[in-house]
């Protein structure tokens, strides 16, 4: 999943070097999405592991 927010990143900075401003800005709002996504994903599935850890 962060692999598709860098995809995103890339895209918005190669928009923004070429004069496109509301794909790159687009790209970008895409990319945080998916970040943020990421990481409370993993933050999830950590407390999950930690407690399914200590029940051993």
């Amino acid at each position: 999943m962060l692999g598709w927010a860098l995809t995103f990143l890339v895209i918005a900075l190669i928009a923004a070097v070429l004069g496109f401003g509301g794909i790159a800005g687009t790209a970008v709002g895409i990319a945080k999405i998916i970040f943020f996504v990421a990481i409370v994903l993993f933050l999830i599935s950590a407390i999950f592991g930690a407690v399914r850890g200590r029940r051993v």
